[in-house]
Formats: structure tokens, sequence, C-alpha cells
């Protein structure tokens, strides 16, 4: 098996490509957006453009990335007070990346020794 074969029957789709950096950059802009831009113009966590701006961000990344759970405390952080002052879109984002990258290599790693 190659190790191309060994990444693919693994589920492997996260690839710092086109989509992981559009990914990211959308996380922060969101993030942006909810901690300094939304509390200035609206009513703050209340805010129904904040909640559309939850959801969309959860499509898109979705979309993007695929389901990951480390989506879910950035959308349910609404329920606990102050957390929508930590940018958990781009957190999210960059441990999807982190763990993808670390299954990976040990595909990989996996795929060479077996050899």
């Amino acid at each position: 098996m190659s190790r191309a074969d060994a990444i693919n029957t693994a589920g492997m789709t996260i690839k710092a490509g086109p989509r992981l950096r559009t990914a990211l950059a959308l996380s922060v802009v969101a993030d942006i957006l909810q901690m300094i831009v939304f509390p200035l113009v609206v009513e703050g966590a209340a805010s129904p453009l904040d909640d559309v701006l939850d959801l969309a961000m959860c499509g898109i990344l979705t979309f993007l990335l695929g389901w990951h759970w480390e989506f879910a405390p950035s959308f349910l952080g609404k329920l606990v007070p102050g957390v929508d002052l930590v940018p958990l879109w781009t957190l999210g984002v960059a441990n999807v990346y982190r763990k993808e990258k670390r299954l990976t290599a040990s595909v990989i790693e996996g795929g060479q020794t077996n050899r």
C-alpha cells in the first residue's frame, strides 16, 4: 500500500491548501467581528446578528473542512458569559489542522515501517 493510499483510507482530508487558508481567514474575521466590532455597534451577546454569524461560520467551516467537534465550543460559546471574548473559531480551525497533521504524520510513519 502506498503512502497516498494509507492517507486516503484513513480519511485524511485536511491539507495546508486553499480550503484551510480560507477557513482560517474567515475564522479570524468572524472572531474580530464578534470580539471588537459587534459589541461597539449592536446589543452584544443577545444580538441576532451574532447568532447569524455563528450559524454561517458553522456551515462554512463544515463545508470547507468537514464536521469536527472542535467547532462545537465556538457555536455553543454563547451559553457561557464571557466566552465570546476568546477567539474560538480561530482556535477550532487551528486545532483541526493540528490534529489532522499529527494523524497524517502517524499514518505516513506507520506506512513506512510496514514496508
